[in-house]
């Protein structure tokens, strides 16, 4: 009799560290659905809604994000690539992420552009980033960097281009979230408020966790430059946002994606010439 309590005792006792266990696992999960619901138009559960903790907790999986959405875009190339030409190919590939996200990081280029290019004061350049309409500046540099994308894929070779595809989102989407782990967010309100919390430690490790699995199909020398050019990138935008905004805004996370992702595919043709 002493046995069978003993017995139950100890199944009570791994239930009740099980439960633990699952509840975090489940909220962990939560927040990589809400940072899959916030940038990307990927279905996602209707209970993921727009709740703040989550969001604010989502910034670890960014490149999580990235991963699935370079993902998309290699999977997008590799099809194209067996009917189409290259240039056909990268350029379906291109728009394929650009509608899955909804052009949110390229819109955020554009705003960041326009504002720094046209203001001289926080509340100018502020102003200029909220406005819908795209001045020359941010249209300048639009064009610029999706040419610069697609010019610097094609020289990267069809080989290599689905795995520089889901490094370079995973990659530039990792550096958004080590720039929000430096800076303060520099709105009183906006969009990108409800994930402005300072990460932790721990959070920055988690997302540097999603990269690593992207990079092992490129060249290490090549990976390790194209690294060292992304974070050079957001190491230079930060810099300024600090100096001229005293923190970020949502279109400035988007700006660090654009030129991270683009310096990482720059870095590896550094390393191929």
């Amino acid at each position: 009799m002493s046995e069978e309590r003993t017995t139950t005792a100890d199944a009570g006792e791994v239930a009740g560290q099980a439960a633990p266990q699952q509840g975090a696992l489940k909220r962990e999960f939560r927040f990589f659905l809400a940072a899959l619901y916030f940038f990307t138009r990927l279905p996602a559960p209707a209970w993921i809604g727009h709740d703040a903790p989550a969001l604010s907790r989502s910034a670890r999986y960014f490149s999580a994000v990235g991963l699935i959405v370079g993902g998309i875009g290699a999977a997008v190339f590799a099809i194209a690539y067996i009917f189409w030409p290259l240039t056909l190919a990268v350029l379906a590939s291109m728009a394929a992420t650009i509608y899955l996200t909804g052009a949110i990081h390229e819109d955020g280029w554009s705003d960041t552009v326009d504002g720094f290019g046209g203001g001289w004061t926080k509340e100018k350049i502020l102003a200029i980033m909220r406005d819908s309409r795209i001045g020359s500046f941010g249209a300048t540099a639009l064009n610029l960097i999706l040419l610069f994308k697609f010019c610097a894929l094609l020289e990267i070779g069809a080989e290599l281009i689905p795995a520089a595809l889901i490094a370079g989102h995973a990659l530039s989407r990792f550096c958004t979230t080590t720039l929000m782990a430096v800076l303060d967010y520099a709105r009183e309100e906006g969009k990108a408020k409800a994930v402005a919390s300072k990460l932790s430690g721990r959070e920055i490790v988690v997302g540097a966790l999603f990269v690593l699995p992207a990079l092992v199909f490129l060249p290490p020398l090549a990976a390790a430059t194209g690294i060292a050019l992304a974070l050079l990138a957001t190491f230079w935008l930060a810099r300024m946002y600090r100096r001229r905004l005293g923190g970020y805004t949502g279109d400035c996370l988007g700006a660090v994606q654009q030129l991270s992702e683009v310096a990482f595919y720059g870095g590896l043709l550094c390393a191929f010439s």
